[in-house]
């Protein structure tokens, strides 16, 4: 994304799975047409997925979490309060990505990693206060992934179903990602690569896999009334922490919040990929974008997950597909990066 992105005048930027599709599969030999195809393909897909995942997802994940907050206080349960709560997220969301008004997007940016510190330490507080339970807890998962009921019952479904949650969790190999790194200042593509690769680290092995041990050791997973989605997490730390679902309900409408303005970037970019530049089509999709967020408040949460799913790994195959046919590039990239590292070329900041 950084090697084939497109750099304006007016200094914005134009990167991402479209243009490194159809720019570096010609390099390597790909007809025009088959090229130009992959990139159109992978537009209409990121579309999609930002519309699913990046957006009906979260808004009705930040939905259940203040009906949650909202319910438990006021005895309200879903109905009108989904269409309301919706409509306050696409408010929200429209103050930044039509009212222009960054410093919002500043203020979330500030106080997710907070709200993250927060919710890894309470994880982390939770698994140390059942530190006894952990083994037996990692055993249930290893155990689940190989028994005798897995391999027969279903063997496939449980790894699509594993593979689907896992890409959904870090987005690896989907190329949304690639869009905003395509856009940062940087001179060393292949140092922008490293640091992209800490975000499933972070997303998966860390939060993910906190996450599913506190809902094991607090026994929620195997709690009917836990519910399902944001709604079990809750009930797993709060059957330690009363106090926390506050915490997590916040946590979840701001997580949400940051990540539709996100993937609004990423759909937008796509869109513009597909349909041009102008005021138009960039308004007509931020209107359509802001409609799917009142669309998922209300959705079931099978309805969106399906969906979702449908679109992001439609986005995966063409560009998996050309990631393999480039590799060697960034192979040919990163040995002259490492032997430059290695020749303590690199400037030293201290």
């Amino acid at each position: 994304a950084q090697v084939y992105r497109k750099v304006h005048p007016d200094g914005t930027v134009d990167g991402g799975p479209m243009y490194y599709l159809e720019i570096g599969l010609q390099q390597r030999g790909i007809p025009f047409l088959l090229a130009k195809a992959f990139g159109l393909v992978f537009a209409l897909f990121c579309i999609g997925g930002s519309f699913g995942g990046g957006n009906m997802f979260q808004a009705n994940q930040a939905t259940s979490a203040i009906r949650g907050m909202v319910g438990s206080a006021f005895g309200v349960t879903s109905g009108r309060i989904d269409w309301a709560i919706g409509a306050v997220l696409a408010f929200l969301v429209g103050l930044v990505i039509i009212g222009g008004i960054r410093r919002i997007g500043q203020v979330t940016e500030k106080i997710i990693p907070l709200m993250c510190g927060i919710y890894v330490l309470a994880g982390l507080v939770i698994l140390a206060m059942r530190a006894d339970q952990i083994p037996a807890a990692a055993a249930l998962i290893v155990r689940s992934c190989v028994s005798p009921e897995a391999a027969f019952g279903g063997f496939i479904g449980v790894l699509v179903q594993g593979i689907k949650r896992a890409v959904f969790s870090n987005e690896a190999g989907v190329g949304s990602a690639a869009i905003a790194h395509a856009a940062a200042k940087t001179d060393e593509p292949v140092r922008e690569g490293m640091v992209a690769m800490l975000g499933p680290f972070i997303d998966t092995v860390v939060i993910c896999t906190m996450t599913a041990l506190v809902v094991i050791v607090s026994g929620a997973y195997a709690e009917p009334a836990a519910g399902e989605g944001v709604e079990m997490t809750r009930w797993a730390f709060a059957d330690t922490f009363s106090w926390f679902p506050i915490v997590l309900n916040i946590s979840v409408f701001l997580f949400a919040y940051s990540t539709m303005i996100s993937w609004s970037y990423y759909g937008e970019k796509a869109w513009q990929y597909l349909f041009g530049k102008s005021r138009e089509a960039v308004i007509s999709y931020r209107v359509i974008f802001l409609g799917f967020i009142i669309l998922g408040a209300v959705a079931s949460l099978q309805n969106v997950i399906d969906f979702s799913d449908l679109m992001i790994l439609s986005m995966a195959f063409p560009n998996v597909i050309g990631g393999i046919i480039l590799a060697p590039r960034v192979k040919t990239m990163l040995k002259d990066y490492w032997a430059r590292y290695q020749s303590n070329e690199f400037t030293t900041y201290r």
